[in-house]
């Protein structure tokens, strides 16, 4: 649908003082303002001006103008409108709080910087046709410039104008979200997946988002693919998506809608999944990752994205909330979300989950963390832990957790290497792996697990892992089973084994040299659990060593004191392997398929979360019954304590493991790896992969990590394994 029909309504309210607005931003930016000359006046005169450059785009969008340019235009405006973010110039832009703060002064720097940050989400509504939300931020501008004219103001003055805006329109903006996840109306990114000419790269232009050399190059390669390949990517996609379905035993029928999630570039794949999808009976819901500092979630991003002119101007506003974050506002979040899942709750019933098509091979980022960004008080930190669980119980409130899946699926980016095309094609081999082959030796391992007590980890060379995992008892061994034999259904590719441990008796240290987390990197991470919670953690990425505590607790455990180990798992693709020594892409992979070539632990929620009373059987026919711990076994009497609402996979490479062990409770040892090969019965031909490559000390010493709950992508390393092993 036009969004110029569909917001009709809501926009011709605005209208009037859409135009008051802009009238006056219009005086400010030409310097008609009472502000004496300084840097005050320089960022209000930018900002406006800014604001005027929006304005003219959304004329643009709305009267058609940018269908009549030509590809070197809209190249010129995407790239001079995002250019300021770029690294080599993001020094000297406001949007940068040390710059603001330098250039401004300490009591309004930080504040205005946010300001113009979340003035520069405005630049979506624009493509979106959304006058609404371009009319409240432009007036939240203006009554912040005038309280600068005045020439009497306070930084609480400022604070309070932007803590009452987000207050006043909290329902909008919340509301707006919660639609989006829902109303298949909202077809903005639908329209140009299923509508434009795939062929010509003009397309991509049509988002409002940075089109980099990423989405060019990517939508280039996908042109030159036969369809039949397209459809076949696309398959294993949504096939793993109806599988997921069907491994729990939900009617998919009664579902009828599916949240795509991709990256930019990728249309030719995501319309061909569309189709397939429809012949499931489910309609695509596509939104844009959230841009307004009420629906974010630190630097993270859920919805389709596009490459990042620079990680670090989201990762300094990552705690922006800071500013306004409070128990009240805690409150009207949550009154305004269940008064959005009300209007929806029939949309939500018939949600059936997302479809995550993402993406690996960008630069790794290493943050700066700097001091003049907002950081949170311990209050805040604790109330965005009350807010996470509380929102999450809301939305499982309206979407049964049993009664929906998820897919999730990873492809390389151009920016991987020279070699892209070759690992693309590597990737797809990977990604649709005969997950017969693996079966029988995952099942060897999991009857060997099965008879086990507990699980030992200890790493080798400078990898000081010494890790006992616990495991749950089986009341019926000929009936039930402890592990998970994961073979490529929501989670693609194939090649785990996977179980909740206990957590009493769960005890040690998980020591990665370098690791890959939610697109940051942590260096030498260290973390000790004592019966299954963690009790210490650090990092060797900053000087001082409370710098990076700081830094795990709020990206590791998002503001927590502890989280407990909500999985742990033994890797087995080797095919993987082989392709990532190959490529030399160990440190770029994705946690998907970085932590099938490893043994790993998760921090937080168990794999089972929301879904714990959902029977699931391995091919074999036993029932997996370890689904929950000590935390998630108290969901029917406290939800609060069950769940963290997080889960990330840190991978330990079979380059530093010393070995794992299945200790069974006469305390008889089984070994499964040593020294990093496979040693146990039905494993061996595993080992073929690693005659085949080399691996370096760097490679030995790399991790690979994700968040899955959250279906973010990870860079990770890890280490071994090959499919000519399987055959």
């Amino acid at each position: 649908m036009d969004y110029r029909v569909l917001l009709k309504e809501e926009n011709e309210a605005v209208k009037e003082r859409f135009e008051l607005a802009a009238e006056r931003i219009r005086e400010i930016a030409s310097g008609k303002n009472e502000l004496p000359e300084g840097e005050v006046s320089r960022y209000f005169k930018q900002t406006a001006a800014f604001l005027e450059k929006c304005r003219a785009i959304y004329a643009a969008v709305y009267d058609g103008i940018l269908d009549s340019c030509t590809l070197e235009e809209l190249q010129r405006e995407n790239r001079k409108f995002y250019e300021e973010l770029f690294p080599e110039n993001y020094e000297s832009s406001f949007a940068n709080p040390a710059y603001a703060v330098k250039s401004i002064g300490e009591e309004y720097g930080r504040i205005l910087s946010f300001l113009y940050a979340e003035l520069r989400s405005e630049r979506v509504f624009c493509f979106e046709q959304n006058l609404e939300k371009m009319t409240y931020l432009n007036e939240l501008f203006i009554e912040i410039y005038c309280m600068f004219e005045s020439g009497d103001v306070s930084y609480h003055q400022v604070k309070d104008a932007i803590y009452w805006f987000l207050y006043d329109y909290a329902e909008e903006w919340i509301g707006w979200r919660v639609r989006e996840m829902f109303d298949t109306s909202l077809s903005f990114a639908t329209s140009i997946v299923m509508g434009a000419d795939l062929t010509n790269i003009r397309y991509l232009y049509s988002y409002g988002e940075y089109i980099s050399e990423n989405e060019i190059r990517m939508a280039e390669y996908l042109s030159s693919l036969l369809q039949e390949e397209i459809d076949e990517i696309a398959f294993t996609f949504t096939d793993g998506y109806r599988e997921g379905f069907a491994l729990k035993n939900v009617d998919l029928s009664k579902k009828k809608t599916v949240n795509i999630r991709y990256n930019i570039g990728f249309e030719r794949i995501i319309r061909a999944a569309v189709y397939q999808f429809r012949e499931m009976g489910l309609e695509p819901v596509i939104y844009r990752a959230a841009v307004n500092t009420l629906n974010k979630r630190q630097n993270l991003k859920v919805g389709y994205i596009s490459s990042n002119p620079n990680e670090q101007y989201d990762y300094d506003h990552r705690f922006d909330e800071a500013i306004y974050f409070d128990k009240r506002m805690l409150d009207r979040k949550l009154t305004c979300m269940r008064k959005a899942y009300e209007t929806f709750a029939e949309e939500a019933e018939g949600f059936a989950g997302p479809a995550c098509f993402e993406v690996f091979g960008e630069i790794p980022f290493e943050p700066e963390s700097k001091p003049e960004a907002y950081r949170l008080s311990e209050r805040q930190q604790n109330l965005l832990v009350e807010y996470s669980a509380e929102s999450n119980a809301l939305m499982n409130e309206f979407i049964n957790q049993d009664e929906r899946s998820f897919t999730i699926i990873a492809y390389p980016l151009p920016s991987i290497g020279e070699q892209f095309e070759e690992i693309f094609e590597e990737v797809r081999k990977v990604n649709n792996l005969d997950k017969e082959k693996y079966k029988e030796i995952q099942q060897n391992m999991i009857q060997v697990l099965d008879r086990a007590a507990f699980v030992k980890i200890m790493g080798r060379g400078s990898n000081m892992t010494n890790l006992t995992i616990a495991l749950t008892d089986l009341e019926d061994p000929e009936t039930q089973t402890k592990f998970e034999n994961c073979l490529a259904d929501v989670n693609i590719p194939v090649g785990e084994v996977f179980t909740t441990p206990r957590l009493k008796g769960t005890n040690g240290l998980l020591h990665v040299g370098k690791v890959y987390l939610n697109g940051l990197c942590y260096k030498n991470l260290r973390i000790q659990f004592e019966d299954g919670m963690v009790t210490e953690y650090s990092c060797d990425n900053f000087a001082e060593e409370e710098e990076g505590r700081k830094f795990i607790k709020e990206n590791l455990l998002f503001n927590r004191d502890t989280l407990p180990m909500g999985e742990f798992a033994i890797g087995t693709n080797t095919t993987a392997y082989v392709m990532a020594a190959k490529y030399d892409i160990m440190s770029k992979l994705p946690i998907l398929i970085a932590e099938k070539m490893g043994p790993h632990v998760a921090l937080g929620d168990t794999c089972y979360s929301y879904s714990e009373d959902v029977r699931v059987f391995n091919p074999d026919g036993k029932e997996i019954i370890a689904k929950d711990n000590e935390c998630s076994v108290l969901r029917k009497e406290n939800p609060k304590k069950a769940y963290f609402n997080c889960h990330t996979d840190i991978t330990i490479p079979y380059e530093a493991l010393g070995r794992i062990v299945a200790v069974n409770k006469e305390r008889v040892e089984v070994p499964i790896i040593l020294d990093g090969r496979f040693v146990l019965d039905g494993t061996f031909r595993l080992n073929d992969a690693f005659q085949k490559t080399e691996t370096s000390e760097s490679e030995m010493e790399t991790g690979a990590g994700g968040l899955v709950e959250d279906i973010l992508q990870e860079d990770g390393a890890s280490s071994n394994t090959d499919e000519d092993a399987i055959d």
